[in-house]
């Protein structure tokens, strides 16, 4: 690059610098050419119904592959999962087969080398998301540079004016001692020249956010809790009222730890409450083994649930801010590792309106703008809501989800007569809107060029 600067420098070459977007096969891919997962989990379920652990065994299927798998088989409703158990409702899989062709010949242009996106046919295209989600397709950003000569490069060339010579830019001991110096060009040091200047070192702007958010929620009379990333699904999931069947606890949305020497122990008197409620409620054979099981947490609400049993009733408020996992396919709103702003108001009048007035005022206090609502639902909420704010690139973009406790969820941890409004905010995508960038990836870089790009609005800086 320093000898085309030069040359450039010099008038005898034009450069023109330019990105493009690359498709690629992955190994996940290739083996998805040699057997598409759909068409093992399809054979399989066609000989009868099969609960979910029998049919990721006998497929010898990896969790990633049977996960998506499963997934496209409901979405083309081949199959349905009722309790665990997975069985054929549609024969006809002509939908099926139509999304199988078309990732496949997808995969096969992308199998003999690097494809740019815009010479991926339209009719194919609309499988490039699908792939890149299933881990099939990778996409890398490349630079091109063209280089043309100018019309002095072609009038000194042809005067023979243009002679080949090798430049010594470090005089090195070997380059005197074997003469070489005595025939090469020795490249003149310019002085005058100010050599680039380093910034001074500081904080992450991400951190910087981070920091932020803590002083406004603690300005605005919370306190900060912690809590384990390795967490049992005790706390994570059958405190918060989800069954053990959910699809929202299978593998495809959380991470299992596979190491049976960890074990971490839970509350007697939550576990016969919770397994009470479990039974009588939703009204299925409730397993303790399954509540004591270790995963990484895949929000920060098994926190507020610890915190709950621990302060019991009162009017207090606290939040978590901290690091949660879920398997996504990473892309510019989601990874598979993330940041979650968890809070909890607790008191016996604490309403609906509480929790609301909050979101607007963490948005107006962040600068996010406008906030839309919308009724939701969460297995442990009701009312629940989902809040919306805007992105200048993506639109509206989902991060404030929140509701209020069912007595369900609080009766086995002893909170009886009182409310608690609770929510989970993706951090996250809040900062890509305050730091000016549109992949949430770039939140944890360590690309200088990156970094010194975000915009880090005054009120942050410290």
């Amino acid at each position: 690059m320093r000898d085309i600067e030069e040359l450039r420098d010099k008038g005898l070459i034009n450069v023109k610098k330019y990105e493009v977007t690359e498709a690629t096969i992955s190994d996940e891919g290739l083996k998805y050419l040699r057997r598409p997962p759909e068409d093992v989990l399809i054979n399989l379920v066609k000989e009868g119904k099969r609960s979910l652990n029998e049919l990721l065994s006998s497929s010898e299927l990896s969790k990633k592959e049977f996960s998506a798998a499963l997934g496209i088989l409901k979405r083309f409703n081949v199959i349905k999962i009722s309790k665990g158990y997975v069985e054929v409702i549609d024969n006809n899989l002509v939908n099926l087969s139509e999304y199988r062709e078309g990732v496949t010949k997808l995969l096969n242009l992308v199998k003999e080398g690097s494809v740019e996106l815009s010479a991926v046919p339209k009719e194919l295209s609309i499988y490039l998301s699908e792939c890149r989600r299933r881990g099939l397709v990778v996409l890398k950003r490349s630079k091109r540079i063209i280089i043309e000569p100018t019309d002095k490069l072609i009038r000194l060339w042809s005067k023979g004016a243009i002679k080949e010579a090798e430049v010594i830019t470090t005089l090195t001991p070997e380059v005197i001692t074997s003469g070489k110096w005595r025939y090469a060009i020795i490249k003149e040091f310019d002085l005058s020249i100010e050599p680039p200047s380093l910034k001074m070192s500081k904080k992450h702007p991400y951190i910087q956010f981070l920091n932020y958010v803590r002083e406004v929620v603690l300005s605005m009379g919370f306190e900060e809790v912690k809590g384990p990333h390795v967490e049992l699904e005790l706390w994570n999931f059958d405190v918060l009222f989800v069954p053990q069947y959910h699809p929202s606890r299978t593998p495809t949305d959380v991470y299992f730890i596979a190491n049976n020497d960890v074990t971490m122990e839970a509350p007697k008197d939550i576990i016969e409450k919770v397994g009470k409620i479990h039974r009588s409620k939703l009204k299925y054979r409730w397993d303790p083994s399954k509540a004591l099981r270790l995963i990484l947490r895949t929000h920060t609400t098994a926190v507020s649930m610890r915190t709950i049993y621990t302060k019991g009733g009162g009017e207090y408020r606290a939040f978590s801010l901290d690091r949660v996992f879920r398997p996504d396919t990473p892309d510019p709103t989601h990874l598979m590792e993330f940041h979650q702003l968890e809070g909890i108001i607790v008191g016996r009048r604490v309403s609906f309106k509480n929790l609301l007035g909050f979101f607007k005022e963490f948005a107006r206090v962040m600068g996010l703008g406008e906030v839309k609502f919308k009724p939701a639902y969460f297995p442990f909420t009701e009312p629940s809501v989902e809040g919306y704010i805007k992105h200048p690139k993506l639109g509206w973009i989902e991060v404030f989800p929140g509701g209020m406790f069912r007595p369900e969820v609080l009766k086995p941890l002893g909170l009886e007569g009182y409310n608690v409004a609770a929510w989970g905010i993706g951090i996250d995508r809040i900062a890509m809107i305050v730091l000016g960038i549109d992949d949430i990836r770039h939140l944890y870089t360590n690309e200088l060029e990156i970094i010194n790009s975000m915009r880090v609005p005054e009120v942050i800086y410290r």
